[in-house]
Order: C-alpha cells, then structure tokens, then sequence
C-alpha cells in the first residue's frame, strides 16, 4: 500500500514523534537540548514529551510512560506512533508504547518526506522563533518552545489545513471589531484578531 494511501487510511490513529536540537547558553557555555515532540497528523496538535541535555534509554522509557499515562495520555486514540531510526527509540520504549496498544512504526533511514508532518512542525519552530532566540538556559528555552507551541496550535494560520487556525481562542472568532495585532516573545510572533468590546 503506498504510505499516502496508509496516512489517509488510518487519519486520526496515527501520531508521529521527533527531536529537534536547540544550543542553549548556559553559565558552563553552549549545551545543546534535545527537545521530543509528538504531532496528531489529523489536527496537527503537537505535544512537548521532554527537553534534556543528557537524553539516554531511562529518559526515553519515562517518556514512554508519561505518553501513555492514564491521566495526561496525549497518545489516547492512537495505535500508530510514527518515529525515524535515532537509536534513542530503544526496545524497552518500543515495550512500554506496545504494552500501551502503540505500535511503533519506524520509517526507513534517510526518509524525511514520510515523517513530512513532524518534519514541517521543525522547520517552522527553528525557522520563525530559535533561529531568532538565544535561550538562555534550560527555563527560558521551555518558556519560548511553550509559547511557540500555543501560538503554533491558536494563531497561526495552517496551509495544510486550509490556511485555519487549528484550535482557535475565542476571542479570535469574533466576526465584529477592529483587527488589532498581537505578539508573543516580544514581538518575534506576531498574529492578527479583532479586538474584544
């Protein structure tokens, strides 16, 4: 079955996972993070599962158990977790996710257009927010990734998905009003609403 064929097959039972690096300044110097995500390719909300500097396997099998929680479970709903062959994707995480009912679908090597979604999610966080931020230490990074990814689910316009807004504010959905600009970080996200009587 060709893999776009799968996708649409399986829409909202498949969630992809991926890492992305980011050089934070620290009193020791520059360290380079490692930031885990998890993107529902249907709605494209995404999920920070953890930031570290020092990713190992006992990392990874915690962040196993953190997405399959049954309280917080961001992989609820889903039985594929699509993920590349960074050796971090270890047997035991693999246990953990398929004890869950997640079967873990690792995409050939060298293979970034079938992992487009968390690729494209990457692109656009490095490109229109770190490429501009030097964090300055492991808090500040989270805070600007966190900030990233509000603006990224609720004001950011989305051209995979019809140019929308996935998971729009309420007050965005005013048809009434003056169009005012807001930002986020101080300017470096900038999006447009009407402003609220």
């Amino acid at each position: 079955m060709p893999w776009k064929t799968f996708l649409k097959a399986h829409w909202g039972a498949i969630a992809a996972a991926d890492f992305f690096s980011v050089e934070v300044l620290t009193r020791g110097g520059l360290v380079r993070y490692l930031v885990l995500f998890v993107i529902d390719l249907k709605t494209r909300r995404v999920h920070i599962a953890g930031i570290t500097c020092a990713a190992d396997g006992a990392w990874m099998a915690q962040i196993a158990r953190n997405l399959t929680d049954a309280a917080a479970d961001p992989l609820t709903g889903f039985g594929h977790l699509i993920v590349d062959r960074d050796p971090l994707y270890t047997a035991h995480f693999g246990t953990l996710l398929q004890a869950a009912g997640v079967q873990l679908l690792r995409l050939p090597s060298r293979s970034p257009n079938l992992n487009a979604y968390a690729e494209r999610f990457v692109r656009s966080i490095k490109h229109e927010c770190l490429r501009h931020v030097v964090p300055l230490g492991e808090r500040h990074l989270r805070a600007v990734v966190r900030e990233f990814v509000e603006h990224y689910h609720a004001e950011r316009n989305h051209q995979g998905l019809g140019n929308v807004t996935p998971f729009p504010s309420r007050d965005s959905a005013s048809p009434v009003g003056r169009i005012e600009r807001r930002q986020r970080l101080g300017g470096l996200l900038n999006f447009y609403g009407r402003k609220t009587a």
